[in-house]
């Protein structure tokens, strides 16, 4: 596809004509969350409507991450957008590359009357979300850090410490092999979202490039994947390695890892700190730990957010837009950020939440909530931690998420997967671009 295709597939997508306001104004919210994680959006929504009656925000479930993404475009084609749309991290890329067919969430903000003050939040979130000149696009609704999680009882059960979860990705293997070995359970080691946690928070947590051009984010030349350098594909040898009897188990691209965890299979996890509702929900003995850095990197150094922000569609009325404002408003209210950060284990958008969760003695009642703000907040961002910001990052993850998926069949060493991604990748990038 080349770049004046893709624009119009992306821009063109987002036609929408303006809606009529009602007495009272009906705001859309399509989203992705699931589990634990969909009832927060319930409540949130509920308790938005009940402080006010000018509006009613009205949340609906459109699937996984890309489905909710796919279904936007296709509903922009029939002319039938949503109001707002949650969007994956990854599908930052593109919905920046349909520039005018969205409306800049600082302006929505202020437009409106609100107070819009983006020293408020979070910076290094705020910055993945923003335009080079500062803009803030999107609202930062779900944020979070991948962390390590572990079963305690299966720790004891393995004769391995259940208050020391492993810093190292050579002591991930280590207590894999344990958990295994002693029958603890039926596997050590399981992981969602490969592409996420496993190399683009793998390079930014271990200070290594993920490509050229500063993973992207500089405009000018086309950048170039650098994820065959030899840190990566030691470390998914050892996955593969692991896999061969069972040690890891590869659950699937994205979050579906977390069910093989909750349902004792596996001792250890890394996902999403958004993942924490539904392993507290299951009454769970858990532990929660840093994201492992290999010893080969020049780490920790940073991790990089994830998650999903807030999209304001173009086109829309001056009423909407004053209750998708006020609803961000809202949403920005330091109660309402603890109760999201406290529930969910997304990051808190603004830094007074933050400190109003930290003050309240919440982190020494609830050992390791900390752990995803302060990996992602403790350093300054090098050039390798700012971030991936590919054109076409969800199609480069889908040929990734291919190559590797061949290697745990063991069709492939990792060394093949990660050069045969980065081949691909490079002339998918190259094709996005109209290079």
């Amino acid at each position: 596809m080349n770049k004046a295709t893709f624009l119009a597939t992306c821009v063109g997508a987002f036609t929408i004509p303006a809606v009529a306001a009602q007495a009272q104004t009906e705001i859309s919210w399509w989203h992705a969350m699931t589990g634990a994680n969909s009832e927060v959006v319930e409540k949130i929504a509920s308790d938005f409507n009940a402080s006010q009656s000018d509006y009613k925000l009205m949340p609906v479930f459109k699937g996984t991450y890309p489905e909710t993404l796919n279904a936007g475009i296709a509903a922009y084609r029939a002319g039938q957008a949503p109001d707002i749309i949650q969007v994956f991290d990854v599908g930052t890329g593109v919905m920046m590359a349909a520039e005018g067919a969205v409306k800049p969430v600082a302006d929505v903000l202020t437009d409106a009357g609100m107070t819009f003050d983006k020293s408020a939040y979070l910076p290094g979130i705020v910055a993945y979300y923003s335009k080079p000149d500062g803009t803030m696009l999107s609202f930062p609704y779900n944020s979070s850090s991948p962390i390590t999680y572990y079963n305690k009882d299966v720790f004891k059960k393995a004769g391995l410490d259940e208050n020391t979860p492993p810093k190292t990705w050579n002591e991930v293997w280590d207590m894999a092999k344990k958990i295994k070995d002693s029958g603890a359970a039926p596997c050590g080691y399981t992981s969602t979202w490969l592409t996420w946690i496993h190399l683009e928070n793998f390079a930014a947590w271990n200070n290594v490039p993920y490509a050229t051009q500063e993973n992207g984010l500089l405009p000018g030349a086309v950048p170039e994947l650098e994820i065959n350098a030899p840190i990566y594909v030691n470390h998914f040898q050892k996955i593969a390695d692991l896999a061969k009897d069972g040690t890891f188990k590869y659950g699937g691209r994205t979050s579906e890892a977390k069910q093989t965890f909750l349902s004792g299979e596996c001792g250890i996890l890394t996902e999403s700190s958004g993942g924490l509702g539904d392993i507290v929900k299951s009454g769970m003995n858990y532990g929660i730990g840093q994201l492992p850095y290999d010893t080969d990197g020049k780490g920790p150094q940073n991790t990089i957010p994830g998650g999903a922000s807030l999209w304001v569609m173009g086109g829309k009325s001056d009423e909407t837009y004053k209750g998708v404002a006020a609803f961000f408003t809202y949403l920005s209210d330091v109660k309402v950020q603890e109760y999201l950060h406290q529930t969910s284990g997304y990051l808190p958008v603004t830094m007074e939440a933050y400190e109003a969760t930290k003050a309240s003695g919440f982190y020494d009642k609830n050992p390791g909530r900390e752990t995803p703000i302060t990996q992602m907040m403790g350093k300054a961002p090098t050039e390798n931690s700012k971030g991936v910001r590919l054109v076409n990052l969800p199609q480069i993850r889908d040929i990734e998420n291919e190559e590797f998926e061949k290697m745990l069949a063991g069709d492939q060493t990792a060394q093949q997967a990660l050069d045969n991604a980065v081949s691909r990748g490079n002339a998918a990038i190259k094709d996005a671009m109209g290079q």
